[in-house]
């Protein structure tokens, strides 16, 4: 999901619909109300945060602060003139970049996840997630994962489910972390429960090319990834 904070209510509605023209979950929020959404929003939907974008707000170098203290999400700043000093400010604030609008979405996403390949704010890319033989690659970048050096092509969801697998090994994960994590869209219609379709499917996919089961499932527990 993306969130995205703009105190025109037009504009943001404008990005919120190109994100979901692209199949990308996003939500927006007005500048006065989003310290209380990142104060009362759990761990686990924060995680799920793919970038920000930050449009017209009051004080953007506030808001870019507060979501450094919880998330190294990308944040992508939009501007609407050119102005070094005002784009040398955004950056100086910790903003990974900054954007003229208009702006179409794809190249929001594309900025994103190139910002994220190079790992955020100068940090260096975790190498990909392995299971126990090493036959098993999960990356972090969108990528679909690779077994025995070849790709596993995943839908989306699926291929989400088991990056969140792969950033949690070892931990028990309920359905609603999941879906969370997956999901993160809290006005969506979708039933929490539609995850466990997707987890069957992709257990199943995962135990024809690596012979075994790499995910562990307990009633009324949860899933827990092994590798």
């Amino acid at each position: 999901m993306y969130i995205v904070v703009d105190e025109r209510h037009m504009v943001a509605a404008e990005y919120v619909a190109g994100f979901g023209e692209q199949a990308v979950a996003a939500r927006s929020l007005g500048a006065d109300e989003f310290q209380t959404w990142l104060d009362e929003t759990p761990t686990d939907t924060l995680d799920a945060v793919k970038g920000f974008v930050l449009g017209e707000c009051a004080d953007r170098t506030a808001c870019t602060l507060a979501i450094r203290n919880l998330t190294h999400a990308p944040i992508i700043a939009l501007n609407e003139t050119r102005s070094l000093e005002q784009t040398l400010d955004l950056f100086t604030a910790g903003i990974d970049d900054v954007v003229r609008r208009p702006v179409h979405v794809r190249e929001i996403l594309a900025r994103a996840e190139a910002i994220r390949r190079r790992g955020t704010r100068g940090e260096i890319q975790a190498p990909p997630a392995q299971d126990r033989t090493g036959r098993l690659q999960v990356f972090a970048d969108g990528r679909d994962p690779e077994i025995d050096g070849e790709n596993l092509l995943l839908p989306r969801r699926e291929r989400h489910i088991l990056e969140y697998f792969a950033r949690n090994r070892g931990r028990q994960l309920t359905r609603a972390q999941i879906f969370n994590a997956v999901y993160a869209d809290h006005g969506s219609d979708v039933e929490e429960s539609v995850v466990e379709g997707h987890i069957s499917k992709l257990r199943k996919k995962l135990r024809m090319r690596l012979g075994y089961d790499p995910i562990e499932a307990k009633r009324l527990a949860g899933y827990t990834f092994i590798g």
